[in-house]
């Protein structure tokens, strides 16, 4: 249902415009009983200009229905382009940017794998995995800072100190030989470094779209993918040709060139929100439905099971006698390009929620169909290759809404200009899942005695877990009813 003074106002007769005369009122009550109008002054497409917002949430009229896509709480009266010249500028910054941001996350598998036969092979897998859960961690938990920081400032410096970050870092990872050189500079900087990049680069969008926001934010997110295709093949040729420290140099120098577009491109265009906390605020899960806790947990769970495939594929692909781990990950990383995009489209057309709740399904029947019988103490050699490039091929395919569609549903739940707060406290609990994931996974793989069939049942059962949370928030906020697009 649309707010009857929503686009062009008609104009007043006469005898209305006595009604319109301002009356004397107080602060307080002006602020409750007016709402800005739009301004259609400027007639140049996608450049309307905006009225600023009030210091706090406008009151919503209790009357205001969903619309198709369940655009809960969302301020109908709030007008985005959905499209043009500089939304779609915007968009292939947030891709610059996710190629920054999460290309190291999509192959940590391989130097994962690199760092165990070489630099650290003294060192147990749960003892390495510690790098790439703090790495997560870092990731995710510092979006604590970055989300209200992005509300009141936008993208530009955020971007920029994100980029100077992971360059530096990766010019640093050449010359490291220690564990602690590892835990500080990848874990540490290289996590903050892609938060910085990711985080802003995604929210931009949601300044720019509304209900082609689940398209535009899986595009950008497919520059992750690229990232995950071109990074593995790179460095399989990289470590013999030129080694280690010439590898990461390489990698920097691709950083410093993508990074830049994504500073240059990527810009806000709601009115800034100041005043923004950088602290959890877990009030925010006191909606009376219990959707954002559940969306919470079921993105616990989601990294949990996303993750794990992706740093011990290789490893698990050597385990098994084949010498092609980092091809198999590429393919994974190729399969995730379209499963960034296409859920995003299908999700603005059938529901984020529902589009969420069938690909985590899908990612579980994976697991548990391909993934697990290729092991090769249940299968024979032969069996164990083809069943493995099925599952990269599959779950790479569904696992790429996990990133994607999981800020989208988010979003969902709250309205536009409180989106970074909403984020920030979700994604710092999701940090603390991320911190203890890849451990648990090495620690299985040590109690199974070098095999990997354990771990596999512990993402598959992850994917359980968050299918099932995720069908409960959507249930919780519009029931049983099928036929919901939300």
């Amino acid at each position: 249902m649309r707010l009857p003074w929503h686009g062009t106002k008609p104009a007043l007769t006469e005898k209305d415009s006595s009604i319109a005369t301002p009356l004397p009122s107080s602060p307080e009550s002006e602020s409750k009983d007016t709402l800005p109008e739009h301004d259609t002054s400027n007639p140049e497409k996608g450049t309307r200009p905006q009225p600023p917002l009030p210091l706090g949430p406008a009151p919503i009229p209790s009357d205001i229905e969903n619309d198709s896509l369940g655009h809960a709480g969302e301020e109908e009266d709030i007008w985005y382009p959905e499209g043009g010249l500089k939304a779609y500028l915007v968009v292939l910054g947030g891709w610059c940017g996710m190629v920054g941001g999460f290309s190291l996350m999509n192959c940590v598998g391989v130097i994962q794998a690199y760092l165990q036969e070489n630099q650290l092979r003294d060192y147990s897998p749960s003892t390495v995995g510690w790098i790439f859960s703090i790495y997560l961690f870092f990731i995710f938990g510092a979006s604590l800072q970055i989300g209200p920081v992005f509300d009141a400032h936008g993208p530009f410096w955020l971007l920029l100190a994100g980029s100077v970050i992971m360059v530096a870092m990766f010019m640093a990872l050449a010359e490291c030989t220690q564990y602690w050189h590892f835990i500080l500079n990848l874990s540490i900087f290289g996590g903050i470094g892609s938060s910085l990049l990711f985080t802003p680069s995604l929210s931009a969008i949601a300044h720019w779209f509304s209900k082609g926001r689940g398209a535009a934010t899986g595009l950008a997110a497919t520059g992750g993918a690229v990232g995950g295709v071109i990074f593995p093949l790179a460095l399989e040729r990289l470590f013999p040709m030129v080694g280690w420290a010439w590898s990461m140099r390489i990698l920097g120098f691709i950083y410093l060139f993508v990074c830049t577009i994504a500073v240059l491109l990527t810009r806000s265009r709601l009115p800034p929100k100041h005043g923004g906390t950088i602290k959890p605020d877990f009030r925010i899960f006191n909606d009376g439905t219990g959707a954002l806790a559940l969306v919470t947990l079921g993105t616990w769970f989601l990294e949990w099971g996303l993750f794990i495939p992706l740093s011990y594929v290789p490893e698990f692909a050597a385990a098994n006698g084949l010498n092609n781990g980092y091809q198999i990950a590429a393919i994974l990383n190729a399969m995730s390009f379209f499963g960034r995009w296409a859920p995003g489209w299908i999700a603005d057309r059938i529901g984020r929620f529902n589009t969420m709740c069938i690909t985590s399904f899908c990612c579980f029947i994976c697991v548990f169909a391909f993934w697990l019988p290729s092991d090769g103490s249940l299968t024979s050699p032969s069996k164990t290759y083809g069943l493995l490039i099925t599952f990269a091929v599959f779950y790479g395919f569904f696992s790429g809404s996990n990133i994607s569609l999981t800020p989208i549903c988010v979003g969902q739940l709250c309205e536009t200009h409180e989106y970074g707060r909403y984020y920030a406290t979700v994604y710092t609990i999701v940090a603390i899942g991320s911190l203890v994931g890849l451990p648990i996974a090495g620690s299985l793989v040590r109690a199974a005695g070098g095999g990997y069939w354990g771990v596999v049942v512990f993402a598959g059962g992850c994917y359980v877990i968050s299918t099932a949370a995720f069908v409960t928030a959507r249930v919780r906020k519009v029931g049983w009813g099928l036929k919901a697009a939300w």
